[in-house]
């Protein structure tokens, strides 16, 4: 299961592997040539000594102009330590490989989009002996996909639009218009693109609105998304409930218990506290023992 943004924003690469070249078409504009074959990789690159270095996704691309290896990494923030490691990982790959690595950026930011474009250059100024120009796709790149049709058309293209532009006014329509989409291709497929998305809403007006729109789908309720969808309505309702069994009574309730109760995510303490409220004679005591 997909934990975070992070997570997603290179899975879905290793889930359609032909979304990257597509994107480095249609994107960036470089004239990638068009692999015949598109193989995942082990993403390990620790040496012998106690060292671990691990890129995020790593696929092996062969083409009719030779093999290359396609270097994903998800960025989240600006991270000056990546001037030495992604250097590293190139360099590394094609020693061990003996093909062409190139280095895809994936980013939700804009400034970090910025920063991660910025070609690393190790030596003196003028004369490099090392130079790291990576390809970065962002939400300043990647089309906002916001009607159905162009959804439709290219689904992981949508998907990938719904990762990195998913927030403010323009979500309803990309959420919406990936929500049709999705019903056009495979479930499996479909249910996994769905928590690609779910993981990178970082909006919780869109995540909400997301989920809404997949509550009604067949294959959302068969992932292991949807049980975690369940588990947190449960957790809502029984939280609302304590509360509203102590307002019922006539027990005022301060500020302090209301977020608490609010912010609980154990099931069985909520219970153990509605019972409590059923009886207690000041919120407080939800708490007693604790």
């Amino acid at each position: 299961m997909v934990g975070s943004s992070h997570e997603a924003l290179h899975r879905i690469f290793q889930k359609d592997p032909t979304l990257l070249t597509r994107a480095l078409q249609r994107v960036l504009h470089v004239p990638f040539p068009e692999p015949r074959q598109i193989a995942a990789l082990n993403v390990d690159l620790t040496e012998i000594e106690p060292v671990e270095r691990r890129v995020d996704t790593l696929l092996r691309a062969e083409t009719d102009e030779g093999t290359y290896l396609f270097v994903i990494e998800s960025q989240g923030k600006v991270d000056d330590r990546k001037r030495g490691s992604w250097p590293y990982y190139l360099s590394y790959l094609y020693e061990k490989y003996r093909c062409e690595p190139v280095l895809i950026v994936v980013t939700q930011n804009s400034a970090t989009a910025k920063w991660a474009s910025r070609p690393i250059r190790l030596g003196f100024r003028d004369w490099h002996s090392l130079t790291v120009r990576p390809l970065v796709l962002g939400p300043d790149n990647v089309p906002v996909i916001a009607d159905e049709q162009s959804a439709v058309r290219d689904v992981p293209v949508a998907v990938l639009s719904a990762m990195t532009h998913g927030r403010g006014r323009q979500a309803p329509a990309i959420l919406e218009s990936l929500a049709t989409a999705l019903q056009t291709i495979d479930d499996e497929t479909a249910a996994v693109f769905v928590q690609f998305v779910d993981s990178c809403l970082a909006d919780p007006q869109a995540k909400q609105m997301w989920r809404d729109l997949m509550t009604a789908t067949q294959y959302f309720w068969r992932h292991p998304l949807a049980e975690q969808v369940r588990e947190e309505g449960r957790v809502e309702a029984k939280a609302e409930m304590v509360l509203h069994i102590l307002e019922w009574r006539g027990i005022e309730v301060p500020d302090a218990v209301r977020d608490r109760v609010n912010a609980c995510t154990d099931l069985n303490r909520l219970e153990v506290w509605a019972q409590r409220a059923m009886h207690a004679e000041d919120a407080a005591e939800l708490f007693a023992g604790e």
